[in-house]
C-alpha cells in the first residue's frame, strides 16, 4: 500500500543518463486510449454496489483482445483521505485514486501487456493509514469488505463477459494483492472451472503466509520458474532490517524474482533482466543489472542490497519505514517478471487444450 504516494521527489543515481523512455509511457497512453474511457462518474454507480457493465468502471478493458491469455490486475492503494473526517473507503470516482491507479498501472501492469490482454477494474479502496494502523483482524475485515466486494464483482463480470474461456493470470500489489488473497480463497474456491484456467497469481507486495495456505489447501505456492496454478509473492527490503514490515506477517513466504527459487542463494544484479525506474522527470527507464535478490526466509522477504536506501527508501514520518522497498516490488524486477509470465504462459498452454470459445 502507498502511504505517502509513489515516486515524488526521488532522485535515483541514474539521473545523468536521462533516457526518457517515452516508449513505456507512450505505450501506456495508447493502451489506455484503446482500453478505457474516462474516469468514473457518480451517475454510473448502482445502488447496491458497482455496476461493472459500465465501461467507466474499468481502468483497462481491451476492446479487441488479441492474446491467448488475460491478466486481471488490481492496483495498490491509490486512495488517501483528504482530511481526518473524510471517508475511510474511497468512492469509485475519487480523482486522486484514479490518477494514482494509472501511475501504478504504468509501473506494474505494463509488464504483462506484451504477453496478455490486461483487464483492470476500478475498485473502492480503503485508506492505507486507516488499514495499517488497525489490528490485523480488523485489517482483514476492512479489506474483506468493500474492496473485496468490488473486486469480486468485477472479476465475475470479467469472466462472464470478457474472458471467453481464456486462461488468465491474477496480478496485484499491496492492497490489490491482499484483495487477491480473498478472491483466491473465496470466489475461486467455489468456481473450480475458472480456477482451472488460472496460470498464476502474482500476489506481490503483501505477505502470503504458511497459515493462509494451510487454511486453503487448494492453493499452492510456486516452487520454481514454470509451475502453474500457483501463487507467486515477494516483498522487497534492504539488508539488515529488524523493524516490522507493515505488509509482511509472520510466516510469510517469498520467491526470488530473478532465479524463481525459494532458497536463500543470492542472485546477482548481473543475472537480472532489468529494472524499470523513474528518472528525475518521472519518465520510466530501463536500467540493466541494477537489482540483486536474496530470499530471507526468517523475515519472509526478498532482500536487495544494490539499491541506495537513502534514495529509494529513506523513511519518513507517517510513511514507509527506512529500508522497506515496497513501492519498488514491481519496478526492481520488472523485466524478470515479464519473462517469467511468458514462461508460465508457455508452460500452461503446452499442457492444456484450448477451450472451445477462446
Amino acid at each position: 500500500m502507498s502511504i505517502n504516494g509513489h515516486t515524488d521527489g526521488m532522485r535515483p543515481p541514474w539521473i545523468a543518463r536521462r533516457r526518457h523512455t517515452a516508449g513505456v509511457l507512450a505505450g501506456l497512453g495508447a493502451l489506455l486510449a484503446a482500453c478505457t474511457v474516462g474516469a468514473p462518474s457518480a451517475a454510473a454507480r448502482s445502488a447496491g454496489g458497482i455496476d461493472y457493465a459500465q465501461p467507466s468502471h474499468w481502468l483497462a478493458r481491451p476492446s479487441a483482445p488479441r492474446k491467448q491469455v488475460d491478466v486481471f490486475y488490481l492496483y495498490p492503494t491509490s486512495y488517501s483521505k483528504s482530511s481526518p473526517s473524510a471517508s475511510n473507503i474511497a468512492s469509485i470516482d475519487d480523482p486522486g485514486m484514479i490518477a494514482k491507479a494509472k501511475t501504478s498501472f504504468a509501473q506494474q501492469a505494463t509488464a504483462f501487456e506484451t504477453v496478455a490482454n490486461v483487464y483492470a477494474p476500478y475498485y473502492r479502496q480503503a485508506d492505507a493509514v486507516y488499514v495499517l494502523t488497525s489490528p490485523l483482524a480488523t485489517q482483514n475485515k476492512i479489506i474483506g469488505g468493500t474492496p473485496t466486494t468490488d473486486a469480486t464483482a468485477a472479476f465475475d463480470y470479467y469472466l462472464k463477459h470478457y474472458n471467453h474461456g481464456r486462461p488468465f493470470i491474477l496480478a496485484g500489489h499491496s492492497q490489490g494483492s491482499n484483495v487477491l488473497l480473498f478472491l483466491l480463497s473465496g470466489y475461486l474456491k467455489h468456481h473450480a472451472a475458472a480456477y482451472h484456467r488460472m496460470i498464476a497469481a502474482y500476489v506481490i507486495g503483501y505477505g502470503v503466509t504458511h497459515t493462509f495456505l494451510a487454511k486453503n489447501p487448494q492453493l499452492k505456492f510456486a516452487q520454481g520458474a514454470s509451475d502453474t496454478g500457483v501463487i507467486v509473492s515477494w516483498n522487497t527490503e534492504a539488508p539488515g532490517l529488524t523493524i516490522a514490515n507493515p505488509v509482511v506477517q509472520p510466516g510469510a513466504i517469498a520467491i526470488n524474482p530473478i532465479t524463481w527459487t525459494r532458497t536463500e542463494r543470492p542472485a546477482s544484479a548481473a543475472e537480472s533482466l532489468g529494472s524499470l525506474m523513474p528518472d528525475a522527470a518521472g519518465a520510466l527507464d530501463r536500467v540493466n543489472h541494477y537489482a540483486n535478490a536474496r530470499v530471507d526466509k526468517r523475515r519472509g522477504v526478498v532482500v536487495c542490497s544494490t539499491c541506495d536506501v537513502s534514495v529509494l527508501s529513506p523513511g519518513t514520518p507517517g510513511g514507509w519505514p527506512r529500508g522497506v522497498y515496497h513501492k519498488f516490488d514491481y519496478p526492481l524486477y520488472y523485466f524478470n517478471l515479464r519473462s517469467n509470465a511468458a514462461n508460465r504462459i508457455q508452460r500452461f498452454l503446452s499442457n492444456h487444450e484450448p477451450e472451445d470459445d477462446y
